[in-house]
């Protein structure tokens, strides 16, 4: 009985050793099966965003965005200085319903995800050029608006995600100093027609927005800085 016993209790700790034995096995091969979490080039984005990939068919983007992301085509956003998790997610979003936009949708999937990331960090990194507010009719208007929201129509203050002067706070609400009042009117536009979907509060904000408001918040941002 005894030997019966012990040569059970020695099958039952085999067993179990290895049980244990694969279960870890398992276990490493999955962690190893893990992507590396690669740290962002900014040199690689610089080459990305000056020149391109002719091999791989991508535009330098530059071309619509100017350099160092100085946009100076009013339709396209500046993008120096930008927090470069935002510009990472706006990257990720182009390929998603979430955002659609028929040039920038068409370039972000052919990007990798380390080319979103590498030039998300090269433009986090560039000097900005600032902007200008231009109607001095609506200037103040979009200052109310911008730093002390519209309590009536249950508007916040811009400046509350934003900041006062338009930095933004890192990743969670984008840098809006010196943006080009067209691209951020059509922004107010798109989130108020449901085109544009990555931002549920701009959504609800911008539907209490009359357009007057929108141009007038937008002018006020450009001269931010």
């Amino acid at each position: 009985m005894n030997r019966v016993s012990v040569s059970s209790a020695s099958a039952v700790f085999m067993k179990s050793l290895l049980l244990a034995t694969l279960a870890f096995g398992s276990a490493a091969g999955a962690a190893e099966a893990q992507p590396a979490v690669v740290k962002a080039d900014p040199a690689k984005g610089a080459t990305l965003y000056e020149s391109g990939d002719a091999a791989r068919g991508l535009p330098a983007c530059l071309s619509c965005h100017g350099a160092n992301g100085n946009s100076t085509i009013v339709a396209n956003p500046k993008l120096s200085a930008q927090f470069e998790a935002y510009t990472h997610k706006q990257l990720v979003d182009f390929t998603t319903p979430q955002r659609n936009n028929p040039v920038m949708t068409t370039y972000a999937k052919m990007l990798t995800e380390e080319d979103k990331r590498n030039i998300a960090a090269y433009l986090a990194v560039q000097k900005t050029k600032p902007g200008a507010a231009k109607n001095k009719d609506t200037v103040e208007l979009g200052r109310k608006i911008y730093r002390g929201g519209i309590a009536e129509k249950g508007v916040a203050a811009c400046a509350s995600c934003h900041g006062a002067n338009g930095a933004g706070i890192p990743v969670q609400y984008p840098r809006l100093a010196g943006q080009h009042q067209d691209y951020t009117l059509a922004q107010l536009a798109a989130f108020k027609s449901g085109a544009r979907v990555n931002s549920p509060q701009m959504s609800t904000l911008s539907q209490r927005l009359s357009d007057a408001e929108m141009k007038a918040v937008a002018d006020y941002i450009a001269g931010l800085r």
